[in-house]
């Protein structure tokens, strides 16, 4: 049986986006003030992962029904398992102080065509803890459909252009009283809502480009802690154990993460444990245990 978190009361002190952590390790209260900007506490962690038992189930899958379903649905569904039982992946700094964010958002850049001149947005899908492959898949379809098959620009697009139209130092001006809203918490929730800066987690799949993965650095307006990039499949031959040579196929994928919200052990055991599902992703169609932020 899936256990999913039960809804908390806001609190004085919390965001519409998340809980304000109040029990945190002293350190974790004085870092922010100390590198005060996302670029600041920025660390990388880059790993690769052999795919044989990632292609075998993507197959299944597509076999039960799920046609397109690939490593990006694969890399979010095994993100969201590691936020449910890591849940300090889901933290955010705002206004140099930690918060638990209240649900998990994930960022992707889309483009409407893979042509140089071909437009290029950002949607976000809410995702749960609880989520099997199934789920994100149609849940990721459903919001990047939207984009490719239909005209009209998405809530983003529209934002931007808006202030696109203004002089450049009304522009200025207003991006410094955007941010000074979000500093405090006091960002009206439709621009918090269609703002690609604002989410747990923001993904790119380089792999459709037929590129390795980059470093991509995180935002410093907004609040997304977390960058990952993934590249395109390669193969390399190996040599077994009975001393014959065997070829494999890999993913590289590279992670920018803000050092603010958890330590350097947590975040070691979240990507071991990332790595562990995407080489055994059996497990995502496991019974889920979600486990709750500290207070």
């Amino acid at each position: 049986m899936e256990q999913t978190k039960k809804p908390r009361k806001r609190r004085l002190g919390d965001r519409k986006d998340g809980r304000r952590l109040r029990t945190l390790d002293p350190f974790f209260t004085f870092v922010p003030f100390i590198m005060k900007d996302r670029n600041d506490s920025t660390n990388f962690f880059e790993d690769r992962v052999e795919l044989s038992a990632a292609e075998k189930y993507l197959r299944e899958k597509r076999q039960e029904g799920l046609k397109g379903v690939g490593m990006l649905h694969l890399f979010l569904t095994a993100y969201v398992r590691c936020v449910a039982k890591y849940p300090g992946l889901n933290r955010f700094v705002s206004g140099q102080r930690v918060y638990a964010r209240n649900n998990i958002e994930v960022c992707l850049a889309v483009k409407r065509t893979l042509t140089l001149d071909g437009s290029e947005t950002t949607i976000k899908v809410e995702l749960e803890p609880t989520d099997r492959i199934e789920d994100v898949f149609r849940k990721m379809n459903t919001e990047i459909d939207k984009i490719k098959n239909g005209e009209e620009e998405n809530g983003t697009e529209k934002f931007a252009a808006a202030f696109a139209k203004f002089p450049s130092f009304l522009f200025r001006f207003s991006i410094r009283f955007l941010k000074l809203l979000d500093y405090y918490g006091l960002l009206p929730q439709a621009a918090v809502n269609v703002s690609p800066f604002h989410g747990s987690f923001f993904i790119t799949d380089l792999g459709s480009l037929g590129i390795p993965p980059i470093y991509h650095h995180l935002y410093n307006f907004g609040n997304v802690p977390i960058f990952l990039a993934f590249g395109a499949k390669y193969r390399e031959r190996e040599l077994a154990a009975d001393g014959s040579v065997v070829e494999k196929r890999y993913v590289d994928y590279k992670v920018t993460t803000d050092e603010r919200t958890v330590d350097g052990l947590y975040y070691a055991m979240a990507f071991r444990n990332l790595k562990h599902l995407l080489r055994n992703p059996k497990l995502l169609d496991e019974p889920v245990i979600v486990n709750e932020d500290i207070d």
